[in-house]
């Protein structure tokens, strides 16, 4: 009786689950880019923990053999143009208002300085954004869904084929993954995906949670102050909710990729993502 009951329970909220998701497409998604006919072989896609120093100092010629993804103010670093990455990703709608404090402005002034070709993605929803109607001839722009899908797999998978959705984005990793997919790439390799979010939490004596999160650049006192507002009124479960978030969705992906016949390869030394299997850099 009592896995019946179970089984039962299972039954209504993968139902509930996944009629929500089918709402959410239809209330929020739009066409994104098609995706690629063609199959691709390598990609490594660069988060911007701290452990992406590493990998570009001691394995920098293995990454320069493999087409690139690289994600949010990454172009402010020195090291963008020396990479020059196939693929550049943004998902949060921060960077489209120039307006906010920080480096938005010099992350667009940067983009507009590439002279190689470039795959930029952002989401279908910015589709008008005047600051796209500035970029380059070299940079091509595609677009994405954020629609967070879940429920049963056949529909959620038939959902993340089509490019209408995908596993809740907590953060960039996980569009870019998706993208990578889409576009056809056999193997993606994550580096710089340190995730170790909660080695650098703490909660002040005035009952307020500080979120350090280090990338590999350097950030200026501007974007450190634009971090410290975004989380002046968010509380430590919120936080760990996220965290938890991300983690799950992680093993969402590597599912639907398996099921595409495509292999993620986690290369970041001590990253807290434990949906992937590990290799070095230096073995692709």
């Amino acid at each position: 009786m009592k896995k019946l009951l179970e089984k039962l329970q299972g039954g209504v909220s993968g139902f509930t689950s996944t009629l929500g998701s089918l709402i959410k497409v239809g209330v929020m998604s739009r066409k994104p880019s098609e995706a690629s006919a063609s199959a691709k072989g390598t990609l490594i896609i660069m988060g911007n923990g701290p452990s992406l120093r590493t990998a570009i100092d001691e394995d920098g010629e293995v990454m320069r053999k493999y087409d690139l993804l690289s994600v949010n103010f990454a172009p402010l670093a020195p090291d963008f143009a020396q990479l020059r990455p196939e693929i550049h990703v943004m998902a949060d709608g921060v960077f489209f208002d120039e307006s906010l404090p920080g480096n938005v402005g010099q992350l667009w002034e940067a983009l507009r300085k590439v002279d190689w070709p470039m795959t930029l993605y952002v989401p279908a929803e910015r589709k008008n954004s005047a600051l796209l109607a500035a970029m380059p001839q070299l940079i091509t722009v595609k677009y994405f869904n954020l629609t967070p899908v879940e429920g049963w797999r056949t529909v959620r998978n038939a959902i993340y084929r089509k490019g209408l959705g995908m596993p809740r984005p907590r953060n960039v990793l996980i569009p870019s993954i998706m993208i990578g997919i889409r576009e056809g790439y056999r193997t993606i390799a994550l580096v710089g995906a340190d995730h170790s979010w909660s080695k650098t939490l703490w909660v002040t004596d005035n009952n307020r949670v500080v979120s350090v999160q280090p990338h590999f650049y350097k950030d200026n006192e501007k974007e450190r102050e634009r971090v410290e507002s975004v989380y002046k009124d968010i509380r430590l479960h919120q936080i760990y909710e996220s965290f938890a978030v991300a983690f799950r969705s992680y093993f969402a992906i590597e599912e639907f990729a398996r099921k595409e016949g495509v292999q993620i390869w986690n290369c970041t030394p001590g990253s807290f993502i434990d949906a992937f299997p590990r290799k070095p850099l230096s073995s692709l």
